[in-house]
């Protein structure tokens, strides 16, 4: 059992000890430690009146989201900051709906990727996009020094219910100009949808069937009960491959929990590639908009090479969403996001979203009038290998990555997120989770057997300098 103090927020298992697992009295704890540090900030909306703050939360369909969700809405309160409950949400649609309600910030309760039994705080600035990391420090030392100061009778804040934002967030996305619902739905579409019964499972089948999309929902039940592994790995999605082939589907839709991570199927049951997520959607738009693009270090270099083929510059971030969006901010980037299949569209916002990567990707699927599996073939063949080593109080991550660094110091090395190491022809990405108690070693080849050799290469390397 595992809780993880990060400056994106805090995440971990239920149930347990204080301090150690996500308890009421963790959640409690970080929520009045943001919003105490929210109090501390200028507030959004300023009049002559006494100074209020206005946050917005919603959570997934996680078992302990709502005792969770109670727990944190009840701590705003108490801190005397209004609250917009958006319920049962997802990770895209709290983000928008923070700046279009003038909030000062926003809090998503989701555990992501995670299995049923983490949960997570995760928070957002006033314009709805992930704190910094100056900020983030700052949250985590008020909670640990439990500098909070909660309002009186009279100052409490007030909760407002909000159920209406995924339909907002669908409208919004529909209304994209690049989005094209006539071709889509000239296009006569029949998608499989897996939504691991969590949020992704209403949101995702309403926004096809509003481009005019036939849908078959498996696992579209939001109960928290997630039926298989909820990370969208090819590993985990066996069920919704047969479904497409069964079905004789165009494709297959799959998303994360909290739906800002997206994965495809194409018709033959094979995954489309979570990498070539990003790469399909960034194609679609730098054909109509040219321009930069941006992902993180661990992400595929078929990005890369697709923006160079439409004369748009690329370039990486450290990995993390808040380091993507600094790094898009700063170049202008057009589109960018994770090879995790995150999209980050900023004619949207500036946070990964499943909805655009759905819309954009379709409407680029009419366009180019081709099976899914074709889409696939047309990119740049890369293969990766992901891989982890569980972390132990004596494995000295810091000492593998500068004997790492040292090994291979005579190649294309860099350093600021892990090591990274650029080969000619391949590269590996070493890093330390953020989320996880894990090591992380990414891998890239030319071909599958290439990129796991590697990989195998690298672990084996790794355990000798650990001494494991």
């Amino acid at each position: 059992m595992t809780l993880i103090k990060s400056i994106s927020g805090i995440r971990g298992t239920i149930g347990g000890k204080v301090g150690n697992n996500l308890t009421p009295v963790d959640a409690v704890k970080f929520a009045s430690a943001y919003g105490t540090w929210l109090k501390g900030q200028e507030p959004k909306i300023k009049s002559d009146a006494p100074r209020k703050f206005k946050v917005v939360v919603g959570r997934d369909a996680r078992i302990s989201g709502p005792m969770i969700h109670n727990l944190v809405v009840n701590t705003l309160i108490g801190l005397g900051i209004d609250v917009i409950d958006l319920g049962l949400s997802t990770t895209p649609t709290v983000e928008i709906a923070v700046p279009l309600e003038n909030a000062d910030g926003g809090i998503i309760l989701t555990a992501s990727h995670n299995p049923k039994q983490w949960n997570a705080l995760k928070l957002l600035n006033e314009k709805g996009e992930f704190l910094n990391g100056i900020e983030g420090v700052k949250i985590l030392q008020i909670a640990e020094a439990e500098a909070f100061d909660f309002s009186d009778v009279d100052s409490l804040g007030e909760i407002t219910q909000n159920d209406a934002y995924m339909d907002i967030h669908i409208d919004e996305v529909l209304n994209l100009p690049l989005v094209d619902i006539k071709a889509v739905k000239a296009a006569k579409f029949k998608v499989v949808v897996d939504g691991v019964n969590s949020s992704g499972g209403i949101i995702i089948p309403k926004l096809l069937e509003l481009m005019g999309v036939e849908v078959v929902k498996l696992y579209c039940e939001p109960n928290g009960h997630f039926p298989h592994n909820p990370e969208p790995l090819k590993e985990h999605l066996t069920d919704i491959s047969l479904l497409v082939v069964q079905e004789k589907a165009h494709l297959g839709v799959v998303v994360d929990p909290d739906v800002d991570r997206l994965a495809f199927i194409c018709e033959d049951g094979e995954m489309f590639g979570e990498e070539y997520t990003l790469v399909a959607c960034a194609d679609y738009v730098l054909s109509k908009t040219p321009g930069s693009t941006v992902s993180n270090m661990s992400s595929s270099r078929a990005l890369r090479d697709v923006t160079l083929t439409h004369n748009g510059t690329y370039e990486a971030s450290a990995v993390g969403e808040v380091n993507v969006v600094d790094l898009m901010k700063k170049n202008h980037a057009i589109i960018g996001g994770e090879g995790n299949g995150g999209i980050i569209y900023p004619e949207s916002h500036y946070g990964r979203d499943s909805l655009v990567g759905v819309a954009l990707f379709l409407t680029h699927l009419a366009n180019k009038k081709m099976t899914v599996s074709a889409l696939r073939a047309s990119y740049p063949e890369y293969y990766m290998s992901k891989n982890k080593i569980e972390l132990t109080p004596q494995i000295d991550v810091d000492a593998i990555l500068v004997a790492m660094t040292e090994k291979y110091k005579n190649e294309d090395i860099t350093t600021i997120d892990g090591v990274k190491i650029d080969f000619a022809q391949n590269w590996v990405h070493l890093r330390k989770s953020n989320t996880e108690p894990i090591i992380r070693i990414y891998t890239e080849a030319a071909s599958q057997q290439l990129a796991d050799e590697l990989a195998l290469r690298i672990i084996d390397e790794i355990k000798t300098v650990a001494g494991i």
